[in-house]
């Protein structure tokens, strides 16, 4: 998708981070723009913030685990703007492994938050014809889990490239494209998702201040680039309908640590059994 211009973008997770980046970068580039998040206070800041960025820009409250508040939020933006051409599933939470709650409300915003949003944006996208653009952030965690151990970010975060991987073939065809992000360290509020966390998924479990892990995970995070950096690379892979948005390139030699054990595998499996 070449052109921006007259366009309308779908963003959750947009009243902060990475969202409200890719909401104001769509925005500067000419598209009508409805972000979408769960914080009603933070959304209203995050359109302040945006006013006069763009030739119109809406908000909307939507809780991207719950399928009803993404259709309804779906409807608003098609009464607001028409037709939408962007849909950006960017929402997501982070949580250790512990409980089974930490792992519902983890899979229900980071995976099927994606689930929800392509269910409701899809067959809209092929009606009107014009083509498009989705794009499914995930993590440089669903490349390669190389710190997280057994836990629902990563988890969640893998199966987001997965599907992206097999959407992108699926709706390539009609003229659509499929991008998946996966960020490292980006300067946003992931480390105080919790304070979004419904009440049907119970008491969040406190983070293991003690742990020099997470320490200095706490310390990557807020020294990470900044989500406008983001936003840029992701405009440009939509113009170039590229499939995969990697935003630092130091984590090449993960990518490939991971993929060597794998082919090393592939060489024992060609060998005869013992």
């Amino acid at each position: 998708m070449r052109e921006f211009v007259g366009k309308a973008a779908f963003v959750t997770g947009g009243a902060s981070g990475i969202g409200l980046a890719l909401g104001r970068a769509f925005a500067e580039a000419g598209c009508k723009v409805m972000l979408a998040d769960i914080e009603e206070t933070a959304l209203d800041a995050a359109l302040a913030s945006l006013s006069g960025s763009g030739p119109e820009i809406r908000g909307v409250v939507c809780d991207v685990a719950d399928p009803a508040s993404v259709d309804a939020a779906a409807e608003v933006t098609f009464s607001a703007f028409g037709k939408v051409h962007i849909l950006c599933n960017n929402a997501g939470v982070g949580a250790p492994g512990g409980t089974l709650d930490n792992w519902r409300w983890v899979l229900d915003v980071n995976l099927f938050g994606v689930v929800n949003g392509v269910r409701a944006f899809l067959p809209h996208m092929r009606a009107h014809s014009e083509g498009g653009h989705i794009v499914n952030t995930a993590s440089m965690a669903g490349m390669a889990n190389s710190r997280q151990g057994f836990a629902p970010y990563p988890a969640s975060k893998f199966a987001v490239v997965g599907i992206s991987e097999g959407l992108a073939k699926q709706v390539k065809p009609l003229g659509i494209g499929v991008s998946i992000l996966c960020p490292r360290f980006v300067r946003t509020n992931i480390l105080e998702s919790a304070r979004n966390r419904p009440k049907r998924y119970g008491s969040a479990t406190p983070a293991d201040t003690a742990n020099p892990l997470y320490a200095r995970f706490v310390e990557q995070v807020r020294t990470g680039i900044d989500p406008d950096e983001v936003a840029q690379r992701v405009l440009a892979a939509i113009r170039d309908d590229e499939l995969y948005i990697f935003t630092h390139p130091e984590g090449r030699g993960v990518i490939e640590e991971r993929f060597q054990a794998i082919l090393a595998a592939f060489d024992r499996a060609a060998a005869p059994p013992v």
